[in-house]
């Protein structure tokens, strides 16, 4: 696994079964929209789990997210003209990304 990154497996019980691994950043632990996933995967699975953490939410809602963090962390002039992704809704009812 590479240094500072931790895998997370990303999923949904009713696409039976099918997960995805991802190695994300350590950094995006501490990220408020991150935090809010962490919080449902605990309500969803607790805290007794084996292997890598897994985020209950779909593969397209994840990198919706990924992406939200990464370009967050990006200076950009022209971050105000992305709105389309603002109209991002979440297929699942795990994280409201709306306000996006």
């Amino acid at each position: 696994m590479k240094k500072g990154c931790v895998a997370v497996r990303v999923g949904l019980e009713e696409d039976e079964g099918e997960f995805k691994r991802f190695l994300i950043p350590i950094s995006y632990l501490n990220h408020p929209l991150f935090k809010d996933l962490l919080d449902k995967s605990q309500e969803v699975y607790g805290f007794d789990s084996s292997g890598p953490l897994t985020l209950p939410c779909s593969v397209d809602e994840f990198l919706h997210l990924r992406w939200h963090i990464e370009h967050e962390s990006k200076p950009s002039h022209h971050r105000q003209n992305h709105r389309h992704h603002a109209s991002f809704s979440c297929p699942t009812p795990c994280l409201d990304l709306s306000h996006l």
